[in-house]
Order: structure tokens, then C-alpha cells, then sequence
């Protein structure tokens, strides 16, 4: 696999880490009274998250963020199973499927431009 490529999926791992780790973290924060130190290094992370994709090799704002919310919501799924305990059904996975197929679609298809 091409360096640049990998290094955009890794990436986007990391973002979704950052955005989904630090919101988990104020949500448990607010939402069920948990230490303010859970949501302050929940916004922590968040701020991460603003930086992480422009550290992408790529160079189109729109399509990295674009793409990157394929990549939220198949990370959103995997979250849920992993930390909530809340299995995806099938629809969960057919939807998370498409959105693998876009994210690829959207950055690593061929351009002549």
C-alpha cells in the first residue's frame, strides 16, 4: 500500500479516536456526573481533533472532511460495540459497509487532477 495512503488512514483512525474518545469523555462528564477532569481532558482530546486532519498528506479541506464523516460513523459503531456494550445489527453494518465504500471513493480514487 502506497506510504501515502496509509499515512491518511492512520490519520483518520486517529481522528475518529480523538473526536469520539473526547466526546465520550464530556458525555460522561455531563450526562452522568462524572469528575469535571473527565470533561476538561474530554475537550482536550477535542481540540486534538481539530489538528489531527490538517496534518493529512492530502490537500482538499472538503474531501478529507467529507470523507472523515464516513469515517466517524463507521468509528461511531465500532465505539458503541467496543465501550457501550451495544451490538450493531445488520442495517448498522450494511450502512457502515457503504460508508467504507465512499470514504475510499471520495480520497483514494484515481484523479487526473
Amino acid at each position: 500500500m502506497e506510504y501515502k495512503i496509509l499515512k491518511s488512514m492512520v490519520l483518520f483512525f486517529l481522528a475518529g479516536l480523538a473526536e469520539i474518545g473526547g466526546g465520550y469523555l464530556v458525555w460522561i462528564w455531563l450526562r452522568e456526573g462524572r469528575s469535571i477532569w473527565l470533561g476538561l481532558i474530554g475537550g482536550t482530546i477535542l481540540i486534538l481533533y481539530g489538528i489531527i486532519p490538517t496534518l493529512q498528506p492530502y490537500a482538499n479541506f472538503g474531501r478529507i472532511y467529507a470523507a472523515y464523516g464516513g469515517v466517524f460513523v463507521v468509528m461511531s459503531i465500532l465505539w458503541g460495540w467496543a465501550i457501550d456494550g451495544k451490538a450493531p445489527d445488520n442495517y448498522d453494518l450494511i450502512g457502515a459497509a457503504i460508508c467504507i465504500v465512499g470514504i475510499a471513493i471520495i480520497m483514494y480514487a484515481p484523479r487526473s487532477v
